[in-house]
């Protein structure tokens, strides 16, 4: 008997074995990105034990989120998969593991693409507010611009065309207009618009920035009280997509051995097959809902 037992703990302890192994590798995996990110910008001077906002540091973050995405979640799928396929002795879900990482991948992207569009629209904000205070403080427009673009992003890959059409007295507006073709960056339409106004029928500049950045900062406003309001519906929808693992669980705590009835019998492959494709109907659908109404 005591053989048999320590034979049948051998699938549950290699599984535990392993998710171990992968746990240790993943964390080292974390600790030399951060090792490298702290060798590679040792030595920054102000920049490196400053807060959020200093010049450089736009630089830093975006090479800590390279880093950080090497090891990034859509990983994990595979592992969990194989874990499931070690515990049930079934190749399913190493097949549906790997079947989820470009849908992970994807959603993943989707989150950093947004997160770009949101850093661009707060830095055409802050360039609008800074612009208007330059302009006030006497500044002629196109030397305005360029002190004020020193702490402010926002152009992306059209930033040197802008300052050069500043500096050198070439089309501004047009620049503008070319950089704001980057999500997030629409507000700079707005920038050229007053540019345009001040520069040909000599209207103050400085009043059509404050307009300018009141209505993108009452958008953004809404924009984020609206995704609050919807983060309950995201979290409900998350809710109810984990319940299924939590039945597993409770089935396994109780003996009934729902992996061996899930992927090795007819009826649980049946079970299987259509609850999750129900469940994955149901997050679509879901998630299609908070898309329209953010667009709304």
């Amino acid at each position: 008997m005591g053989a048999v037992g320590e034979w049948s703990m051998g699938p549950t302890t290699g599984a535990a074995v392993l998710c171990a192994g992968v746990a240790v590798w993943l964390a080292g995996g974390r600790r030399c990105t951060a090792r490298r990110a702290r060798s590679l910008f040792a030595g920054t001077g102000a920049d490196a034990g400053a807060g959020v906002g200093p010049p450089g540091w736009d630089r830093v973050r975006a090479e800590l989120d390279r880093l950080r995405g090497r090891s990034a979640v859509e990983w994990w799928a595979p592992v969990a998969g194989l874990l499931l396929a070690v515990l049930g002795a079934s190749v399913l879900p190493v097949v549906a593991g790997a079947a989820a990482v470009p849908v992970l991948r994807r959603t993943r992207l989707a989150r950093t693409a947004r997160r770009a569009r949101e850093r661009r629209t707060d830095a055409v904000i802050a360039l609008c507010g800074a612009l208007a205070g330059e302009v006030r403080a006497g500044r002629q427009p196109g030397e305005a611009l360029l002190c004020a673009a020193r702490d402010c992003g926002g152009f992306g890959q059209a930033r040197a065309a802008v300052l050069a059409a500043a500096r050198f007295g070439g089309d501004v507006p047009g620049a503008l207009t070319v950089a704001a073709r980057r999500p997030g960056a629409e507000g700079l339409r707005g920038l050229a618009a007053c540019w345009r106004v001040a520069v040909d029928q000599g209207a103050g500049l400085a009043a059509g920035l404050d307009r300018l950045e009141a209505a993108l900062r009452a958008e953004r406003d809404q924009r984020n009280d609206l995704r609050a309001q919807l983060a309950g519906a995201r979290a409900t929808a998350v809710m109810l997509a984990g319940l299924p693992v939590l039945g597993l669980l409770l089935g396994t705590a109780m003996g009934a051995d729902p992996l061996h009835v899930l992927l090795h019998t007819g009826a649980g492959l049946g079970c299987l097959v259509v609850g999750g494709a129900l469940e994955g109907v149901g997050l679509w659908w879901v998630s299609g809902i908070v898309r329209r109404a953010e667009a709304a």
